[in-house]
């Protein structure tokens, strides 16, 4: 992995220049900030391979800075905060963050998970980059977009339009949790009628046909309290 440009906003100047050490030791180039407007800034206008957010920032907050930076950033966020209940968690994933450590934590893991986040992003961007963009594969999963079809293990299965186009949204977002209700509006669309009860019996479904045991999914995982999330 090459050396990665880290981002971290972080208001706590001893636990900033703490992260920035053992980033450093690790052969990671970093710049810090203490704010979150400033974090922000930075983090639009420059090219930063990994962020890492605390929550509570003076000035924009932890949250707002994540939730901006997602929705023009596909960069992996990291937020580490004193903050341990389990709705800001639920909050900060639902934001499409990647990570959450809570401190007082172990600088160590801190890189640890870092570099494993880096690792993941590259692989996913090569996959993206490669000249297959028409098909998804994942482990045994292959699905092929043009002619909308799914195979598990080289055996397809009849899948429904619904069910497809569900499957290839949340294939095509690794790792990121999804709500209910922002699946069925991106799905099924703001104006459509219907309860979003729908998303959980269609979930049901592919998880039938897809996983080898559907109570333990390989594919399609539960966040219980935020909604789904495809794994890879």
């Amino acid at each position: 992995m090459a050396t990665a440009d880290i981002l971290i906003i972080e208001d706590e100047t001893t636990i900033a220049q703490l992260e920035r050490d053992y980033f450093e030791l690790n052969g990671f180039s970093v710049q810090l900030c203490h704010t979150g407007d400033e974090g922000l800034r930075l983090a639009l206008e420059e090219n930063y391979s990994l962020i890492i957010v605390d929550l509570m920032l003076p000035g924009l907050d932890g949250f707002e800075c994540c939730r901006r930076i997602r929705e023009v950033k596909e960069v992996p966020i990291l937020v580490v905060s004193a903050r341990k209940e389990e709705i800001d968690k639920i909050r900060t994933f639902n934001l499409g963050v990647d990570d959450f450590i809570t401190k007082p934590f172990s600088p160590s893991e801190l890189v640890a998970r870092a570099k494993a986040h880096l690792t993941r992003y590259e692989r996913l961007l090569g996959k993206r980059n490669s000249a297959d963009q028409d098909a998804i594969h994942i482990r045994g999963l292959h699905i092929d977009k043009p002619s909308r079809r799914v195979f598990v293990s080289g055996e397809e299965v009849a899948i429904t339009t619904k069910e497809f186009d569900l499957l290839v949204f949340l294939a095509s977002h690794p790792n990121r949790v999804f709500g209910k209700t922002e699946l069925f509006e991106r799905i099924w669309g703001m104006d459509s009628s219907g309860d979003i009860a729908t998303v959980t019996v269609h979930i049901r479904k592919l998880r039938g046909k897809l996983e080898a045991d559907p109570k333990n999914p390989e594919y399609i995982e539960t966040v219980w309290g935020a909604g789904y999330r495809f794994t890879v």
